[in-house]
């Protein structure tokens, strides 16, 4: 199922997973066809527009036009770009078959309070399969006290994937005002938690966060545990078990060193990739286009 990755720890390959010929054609395009090409991946989110609202945008105004992250993803060489069905639509014409695609189902604005969290889906498997994707995404807000909702919406999810041969990524989100009382949603607990959810309920692969120490709200045993980074990060990955693991990047960093240091310590962790949106999209082009390159080097040393 694994193998061996620069001696540091075993990771998860295409060849272990049991899937169908559909999801494995359309994982390989991903880890081999596109991207390091290595069995990696880099992907470029943007659904932060619907997630946040225009105000990420402020610091890089060009990255306001969709085609800015559209070209950085092909110049770039990501394995990925992930958007909802809109700029998939109105964007995508002139990157088919060179910019692969990851179709986000779902998601929400961040106007109402996260007390009770809700994604609903806005999109289908079937546009996924219209527009070309490879993978479809879909935000499961693990802990909210309306997981019923999302959870019932994501069996119809799950079943159309299977049905159609098309890969799921869930971004498995602590959330609600359950979470927040645990410790919250950055903490090993939570994020372990969500690692786990994304095996259970029948995941390809999950998008994570980096799991912070727990704190005195967590529950036991987590609330006792006293690991550094990178002893949580592969407690994440070895919950989420026979699902490949992406971790975010969060919010932006100025830092290159420090952003190119999170790649190595993810990857080190037994990570098949990374998630990378504004740390890279927020910078002026050139900058983020050298910074990929620089990821893309790291990524050779993790071939699998």
């Amino acid at each position: 199922m694994k193998r061996k990755s620069q001696g540091k720890i075993e990771r998860l390959s295409l060849a272990g997973l049991s899937i169908s010929h559909g999801k494995r054609v359309r994982l390989w395009r991903l880890l081999y066809g596109a991207g390091p090409g290595n069995g990696t991946l880099i992907v470029l989110p943007l659904d932060q527009g619907l997630e946040h609202g225009p105000t990420d945008f402020f610091p890089n105004p060009p990255a306001l036009e969709t085609d800015y992250q559209f070209r950085l993803a092909l110049e770039g060489r990501y394995s990925a770009i992930a958007l909802g069905v809109g700029l998939a639509e109105k964007y995508m014409k002139e990157y088919c078959g060179r910019v692969p695609l990851i179709l986000k189902l779902n998601g929400k604005t961040n106007i109402p309070e996260d007390a009770e969290a809700v994604s609903p889906a806005f999109a289908s498997v079937e546009d996924a399969v219209r527009l070309g994707a490879d993978a479809v995404g879909y935000t499961m807000y693990v802990g909210t006290p309306r997981q019923d909702v999302e959870i019932r919406e994501y069996q119809k999810v799950r079943q159309d994937c299977e049905r159609l041969g098309m890969p799921l990524v869930m971004w498995a989100y602590p959330r609600g005002r359950a979470i927040e009382a645990k410790g919250g949603k950055g903490t090993v607990y939570a994020q372990d938690y969500a690692a786990r959810v994304a095996e259970e309920m029948g995941a390809d692969a999950v998008k994570l966060h980096e799991p912070e120490a727990a704190n005195d709200r967590c529950p036991e045993p987590y609330k006792s545990l006293r690991e550094p980074a990178d002893a949580r990060l592969r407690r994440v990955v070895r919950s989420a078990g026979r699902v490949l693991v992406l971790f975010s990047g969060g919010t932006k960093q100025d830092d290159d060193a420090a952003v190119l240091q999170k790649v190595r310590l993810y990857m080190d962790s037994g990570a098949t990739g990374v998630m990378f949106g504004r740390n890279m999209w927020l910078r002026p082009f050139d900058h983020a286009l050298s910074l990929t390159r620089q990821v893309h080097r790291i990524m050779a040393g993790y071939a699998i």
